[in-house]
């Protein structure tokens, strides 16, 4: 994230360092080596790391990274992706500069960010080595961590296995009106992907349908 230097720490050590995937960079354009980027990160003693995964894996990539960099301390802040993407809006445009390393599940964002100059260039040997070129952005700016999968949970207390949907369409039976529960895209990032991706395959209309099933 592109952020006044003074007495911030460096976004691009950590995205290497925690091997995040999804990041944004500090501000400074010069090249740095590991060494120099590892002495400044333990001078300022702590990374903020905004996130929209699993609590817990967030928390076993900041007990990986505190084990590996000891004297770095790792923040951990969890929440929506869209609810971070309207977090860091309002932080910058009150100059305010928490972010070092951030996730999140709806890539757009970051397409964004690059627009808006919020990112800086940094490729960890481990992406170059490990990614496939399309799995990030040419620049260095971003690249992909993790890929989800969105799929039909049923509760096994009320509904058999040999009973439970087999797809999305079946959600549209009868006998699953009012006992439906989806999240709302405006939240999540996974859920906002998933959500295209359904009306991609099944057409809005599948929504207007489900949304009658209460």
């Amino acid at each position: 994230m592109r952020v006044p230097w003074h007495g911030r720490r460096s976004l691009r050590f950590a995205a290497a360092a925690a091997m995040t995937g999804l990041f944004c960079g500090a501000a400074r354009a010069e090249t740095s080596g590991p060494a120099d980027l590892l002495a400044r990160a333990r001078t300022e003693g702590q990374v903020s790391f905004y996130n929209s995964v699993d609590v817990e894996v967030a928390e076993r990539v900041k007990k990986a990274f505190e084990a590996h960099y000891p004297g770095i301390k790792v923040n951990v802040e969890r929440s929506g992706a869209q609810r971070l993407f309207q977090r860091l809006s309002q932080e910058y445009e009150s100059g305010i500069y928490n972010a070092d390393v951030v996730n999140s599940a709806d890539a757009a964002h970051f397409v964004v960010w690059q627009r808006q100059g919020w990112l800086a260039s940094y490729l960890p040997d481990e992406i170059t080595r490990f990614y496939d070129k399309s799995t990030y952005e040419p620049g260095g700016h971003y690249a992909t961590w993790k890929a989800s999968l969105s799929v039909v949970g049923y509760n096994t207390k009320y509904v058999k296995p040999d009973q439970a949907p087999k797809s999305y369409t079946d959600l549209l039976d009868p006998k699953w009106k009012g006992m439906i529960v989806k999240a709302h895209p405006s939240y999540s990032g996974t859920i906002l992907t998933s959500t295209y991706q359904i009306a991609h395959a099944l057409g809005w209309d599948y929504f207007q349908k489900l949304a009658g099933q209460r």
